[in-house]
């Protein structure tokens, strides 16, 4: 077959291509690198034609046209499986709805459950195969586009190339529509130097890290501090095992210390379902032999999971209550972001042998009008549970480390207060007391 005929076949302009949508149709618009920005901003042209168009997407950077286009949402209501910033903002404005889900069951959900009239994704250009690399985004692309009625690719010219465990490619003959156009250069997440809170928690968390340990790191400033800091130690043959690269782990390949040599799965290679960070970052990955992308639903079961040893999942969370409770994804009733995969690897790093999962915050932050308010509270009112107390893991604030699991309900109270800024500490012990979770004897 000639796969660059049945392209040429197949290639519309954006504009001829969006004529796949109807009203009140479901249209997915994949996530964050992937997200098809020449489709998007031709679908908004559509406006006046269309009613009632519901969207799905997540960590788009933004700007969403068909969101911006429509406040009154009466043609285009969108709906995110996990807030970027810029989606955190379309949810304070009324513009988002937020769907929960754990990443690992996100393919699942599609399968089983979901319609998809029309699916859109970004992609690196076709190669000689006739395929298209679902790149950066390959963690949660292919189960849409498998279940779409209508699948349009759009090529964006600067994507990188992840070579794949499985799922990381979609062919020619599968897609309906191709789309070209010009595009920005990728958007880049560039960490700001670490505070010297993050730089304590990073120095609690390194004596746990030993060789041929297999990392799962988060994005943000924490876990590249992290990787800064492990890459400072003699610390050898780490693996990557992780629901999202960053630069952390670029930063460890450079320095020698990941290596994926110990891993009990894909040995030799490191293993992750999305991207993003630095230029540098997608450099690294492009066609890069010891990077695989594979789909999330196998990536973050706990079930593959422990049958890795030494586990150390390492994540940001908001806030903790008092009875072990942990929140990564509300502040009260505002939605931050998601549940993501953290739950997924807090699972299955307990389950691994010699894993570890814990789940980093600083102990304090200070709110708009400059008071300092404590993360460690003595119960939730409102706030989304992530990880639930049966599932409590090492909890990390720059005043030290607290492994919960197992623990009664005062030794939580106890450990955690051990944690709180001194600021709060008579409070957190008076609240505790009021809970009937705090030992008399605990008083000094």
């Amino acid at each position: 077959m000639d796969y660059q005929e049945l392209y040429q076949k197949k290639l519309r302009s954006p504009d001829e291509a969006v004529q796949a949508v109807r009203s009140g149709d479901w249209v997915d618009l994949n996530a964050c690198l992937c997200f098809p920005t020449l489709l998007d901003e031709a679908l908004s042209r559509r406006r006046d034609e269309l009613r009632d168009v519901k969207l799905r997407g997540n960590l788009i950077l933004g700007p969403i046209r068909t969101v911006e286009c429509d406040p009154e949402q009466e043609h285009f209501q969108y709906n995110s499986w996990h807030l970027s910033a810029y989606e955190r903002r379309l949810f304070d404005r009324g513009l988002c709805s937020f769907m929960p889900m754990l990443y690992r069951d996100q393919a699942s959900y599609y399968r089983k459950y979901l319609t998809v009239n029309v699916a859109m994704a970004a992609v690196p250009p076709m190669d000689r195969h006739g395929y298209f690399n679902l790149s950066v985004m390959t963690g949660v692309t292919k189960a849409i586009l498998d279940k779409a009625d209508v699948v349009i690719l759009e090529v964006n010219e600067h994507l990188p190339r992840l070579l794949g465990g499985f799922d990381e490619s979609i062919h020619i003959s599968e897609a309906d529509y191709v789309v070209e156009g010009a595009h920005a250069p990728l958007a880049q997440f560039i960490p700001s130097a670490p505070t010297e809170e993050e730089l304590r928690i990073a120095g609690l968390i390194l004596p746990h890290i030993r060789d041929g340990a297999a990392l799962q790191l988060g994005i943000g400033n924490l876990p590249n501090t992290i990787g800064e800091q492990i890459a400072r130690t003699d610390v050898r043959d780490l693996g990557m095992h992780t629901e999202l690269c960053s630069d952390a782990y670029r930063l460890l390949a450079r320095s020698g210390q990941l290596t994926n040599r110990r891993l009990a799965l894909h040995r030799g290679k490191g293993m992750a379902g999305l991207i993003f960070g630095t230029q540098e970052l997608y450099d690294w990955v492009d066609d890069n032999p010891a990077v695989i992308g594979a789909p999330l639903s196998y990536i973050n079961a706990p079930e593959v999971i422990a049958q890795l040893d030494d586990v150390i999942s390492i994540n940001n969370c908001i806030a903790v209550d008092l009875y072990g409770q942990v929140s990564a994804e509300s502040a009260g009733f505002r939605q931050i972001s998601g549940t993501g995969g953290q739950l997924d690897f807090l699972t299955g790093a307990m389950m691994s042998r010699g894993g570890k999962a814990f789940l980093c915050m600083t102990s304090s932050f200070l709110d708009r009008s400059g008071v300092r308010r404590s993360r460690i509270l003595p119960h939730f009112s409102g706030d989304i549970v992530t990880d639930p107390r049966t599932l409590a893991a090492y909890i990390v604030t720059e005043y030290g480390v607290a492994n919960l699991a197992g623990r009664s309900a005062w030794e939580r109270a106890e450990a955690l207060i051990g944690l709180a800024h001194p600021d709060f500490r008579e409070e957190l012990i008076a609240a505790a007391g009021a809970q009937k979770i705090w030992r008399r004897s605990n008083k000094r």
